[in-house]
C-alpha cells in the first residue's frame, strides 16, 4: 500500500509497516479510555490532560534532537501553524473533551461515542465537495441510529452533560483529522507529533488554570492515578498518538479511521473487566448498531476512488 492520502506525494509503504501501527493505535487507544477514567478519579482534568502532552511533547522532542540534532525540530512557521491548529483541534478539543466527559461517564460508554469519528469525516468531506458512494450514506444513517440509542436518557449511564461533551469532542477530533490532511504540516510525522502535543498541552493548562484548577490539586491522587497517567503519557501519547500521526500521512484516511470501530471494543471489555463498568443493553444495542455503521462506511470508502487530488504537503 503506498503512502500519503488521497493524492498526495506517494512514499512506498510496506503492509507490515501499516498494519503495525494500525494494531499500536487499536490496543494503545483502546486502553487509555481506562487510564483517562482512572485518572479523573482524583486529579484536575483539563492539567492532567495538559501535563500528559507537555511531559509526552519533552520526551519525544529530546530524542529527536538528541537523535538528529537541534534542527531535527526547526519547521516552517506555515507548517508550525499548521500543527498548532491541528493540536489544539485534536488534543485540546478532542481529548480535552473527552477527559471532562469521562468524569460522570463510563469509559467503554465513552468509547461508543468517539466511535463516532469516521461518520463525522464523512460529512465534512461531503461538505467540502465530495460525494460519498450511497452505501457510504446507509452506514451515516445507522451510525446516528446508534448514537441516538446511546444517548437516550438513563439507558446507557452517565451524565447528559457528559455524554453531550464526548460527542462534541468527538467532532473536535473529527475536524482536526481533516484538517491535517488540508493544512500545511511538518514532514516528519514524530516532529509534527512534537509541536501538536506542545500546542495542545499549552491551550489545556492554560484553560485548566482559568477554570480554577490549580497544581496542588495534584497532592491528593492516588498512586494508581499516577500509574496511569504515566501509562497515557507513554502509551497514549507518545506511542499511540505517534502511530495516528505516521498514519494520517500514509493510509488512506478511511483505512485509519478503522480504530474508532475497535477501540470501543477493547475500551468496554477493560471497563468491565478492570472497573466494573455495567454492560446495559443499551450500550450492547448502541454500540453494535455504530460499529456496524462505521463498518459499512469503511467498506463504501475503501472501494471507491480517491477524491480529488489536493496539492502535496509542504
Amino acid at each position: 500500500m503506498t503512502g500519503h492520502i488521497a493524492g498526495d506525494q506517494h512514499t512506498e509503504v510496506s503492509p507490515g509497516t501499516l498494519w503495525l501501527a494500525l494494531v499500536v493505535v487499536y490496543l494503545a487507544w483502546g486502553s487509555t479510555y481506562l487510564g483517562i477514567r482512572v485518572v479523573v478519579e482524583d486529579m484536575p482534568p483539563l492539567m492532567s490532560a495538559g501535563a500528559r502532552f507537555l511531559t509526552a511533547a519533552v520526551l519525544m522532542g529530546t530524542f529527536l534532537t538528541v537523535r538528529s540534532g537541534p534542527r531535527a525540530l526547526r519547521v516552517h512557521p506555515r507548517e508550525l501553524r499548521g500543527a498548532a491548529v491541528v493540536g489544539v483541534l485534536l488534543l485540546a478539543g478532542g481529548n480535552g473533551g473527552v477527559v471532562l466527559g469521562e468524569r460522570t461517564v463510563p469509559s467503554g460508554l465513552a468509547a461508543l461515542l468517539v466511535a463516532m469519528v469516521p461518520l463525522w469525516l464523512i460529512l465534512l468531506r461531503f461538505a467540502s465537495g465530495a460525494r460519498p458512494h450511497l452505501l457510504t450514506w446507509v452506514g451515516v444513517l445507522v451510525g446516528f441510529v446508534g448514537l441516538g440509542v446511546l444517548v437516550l436518557p438513563g439507558g446507557a449511564g452517565g451524565t447528559t452533560a457528559g455524554i453531550v461533551t464526548i460527542v462534541g469532542a468527538s467532532l473536535c477530533w473529527s475536524i482536526g483529522s481533516f484538517m491535517s490532511q488540508r493544512m500545511p504540516m511538518p514532514t516528519n510525522p514524530f516532529v509534527a507529533t512534537v509541536w501538536e502535543m506542545l500546542a495542545g498541552a499549552i491551550t489545556l493548562l492554560v484553560i485548566g488554570t482559568v477554570s480554577g484548577e490549580r497544581p496542588s490539586d495534584f497532592g491528593d491522587a492516588a498512586a494508581a492515578s499516577w500509574i496511569a497517567l504515566g501509562y497515557l503519557v507513554v502509551f497514549g501519547s507518545i506511542v499511540g498518538y505517534s502511530a495516528y500521526v505516521w498514519l494520517l500521512q500514509n493510509a488512506p484516511l478511511p483505512l485509519v479511521s478503522t480504530y474508532a470501530y475497535v477501540n470501543p471494543v477493547v475500551a468496554v471489555l477493560l471497563g468491565a473487566l478492570i472497573l466494573a463498568e455495567p454492560l446495559t443493553a443499551t450500550i450492547l444495542i448502541g454500540g453494535a448498531i455504530v460499529v456496524v455503521g462505521v463498518a459499512m462506511v469503511v467498506r463504501a470508502e475503501r472501494q471507491r476512488p480517491p477524491d480529488t487530488p489536493r496539492s502535496p504537503r509542504t
